[in-house]
């Protein structure tokens, strides 16, 4: 991906993302479609009554690669991305460890982040 070329953000979250370049806000709205991780579980066990589960996490379909085009995504997408070894390098996430914080709510971040 060039570095210098302007690039179409398409938000696959439910949320703005606000990130902060300095002094300046840079809001990215929800695109209106959301990619969520698909979530299998079933019960393996009781502690004291109270039921334990295991989880499987599966990645949703993903949209095409489009030429000039970035994808923001939930930070549980890019781990599932991961962990199947699969690399796109138009998909990000807020980079949710150098948040802005006000009264313990993240308010913006500072970047994004990949996988490699």
């Amino acid at each position: 991906m060039e570095k210098s070329k302007k690039l179409r953000i398409v938000n696959l979250t439910p949320h703005n993302i606000d990130v902060f370049l300095g002094e300046k806000k840079v809001t990215i709205p929800p695109s209106g479609i959301v990619l969520r991780a698909v979530m299998e579980k079933e019960k393996i066990n009781e502690v004291n009554g109270i039921p334990v589960y295991v989880v499987r996490y599966k990645l949703p379909e993903l949209p095409p690669k489009k030429e000039g085009v970035i994808y923001i995504v939930s930070s549980v997408i890019m781990l599932l991305l991961k962990a199947y070894g699969i690399h796109r390098d138009d998909m990000m996430a807020p980079d949710t460890n150098s948040a802005i914080r006000v009264n313990g709510k993240i308010i913006g971040v500072r970047g994004l982040i990949t996988t490699r």
